[in-house]
């Protein structure tokens, strides 16, 4: 049997990584979302989801059941998957990581854009959790930094910036990577 390629998609919230998973859906990859799996477990829960739950929540669910809680609560979605190729949309952490390597050939790959570049998008995007001032923001990215997430990022296997590329070229970019992944 050929061992599932699973794409970890990491970086700051806004920088692309939902962008680059939707578009690849179309190539026929299975797509997981990170931020999705806590948006369940709220909705389980009979939580509204808004910012300042959902970040609760992520926190409160790596509290309890370890650092790479998150990453266990995928794994029906990864061992139920016919894809060979697998894109988990968020990783936050080496915690993460280490869950997600007893199901596959794990490869890391960051998304870096700007603050403002960030920012923007994530005003625009319109989900519950989404910040709308600058403060929510820095919070957010606080949150994040405080779970791990520049550990990630600075441990991947490859990195793109999403800085002055279209969506087309972005997505492209990663089909690539992947694509010599997969050689």
């Amino acid at each position: 049997m050929l061992t599932k390629l699973i794409v970890c998609l990491t970086g700051m919230p806004g920088a692309g990584k939902s962008t680059i998973a939707e578009g690849l859906q179309s190539k026929g990859y299975e797509i997981i979302n990170m931020g999705n799996t806590v948006r369940e477990e709220a909705k389980k829960r009979n939580l509204e989801s808004t910012r300042e739950n959902l970040g609760k929540l992520m926190l409160e669910l790596r509290e309890k059941n370890g650092p790479g809680a998150i990453a266990e609560l995928v794994k029906p979605q990864i061992e139920s998957s016919t894809s060979n190729v697998i894109l988990i949309d968020g990783v936050r952490s080496n915690d993460e990581i280490q869950v997600l390597k007893k199901y596959g050939t794990v490869k890391l790959l960051a998304v870096h854009a700007s603050t403002d570049t960030r920012f923007n998008f994530l005003q625009k995007r319109g989900r519950s959790d989404d910040p709308q001032t600058k403060q929510h923001f820095e919070e957010r990215d606080n949150r994040e930094l405080g779970v791990g997430v520049s550990n990630s990022i600075a441990l991947s296997d490859n990195a793109i910036s999403n800085v002055g590329k279209t969506k087309e070229e972005l997505i492209e970019q990663t089909f690539k990577i992947i694509q010599k992944w997969l050689e």
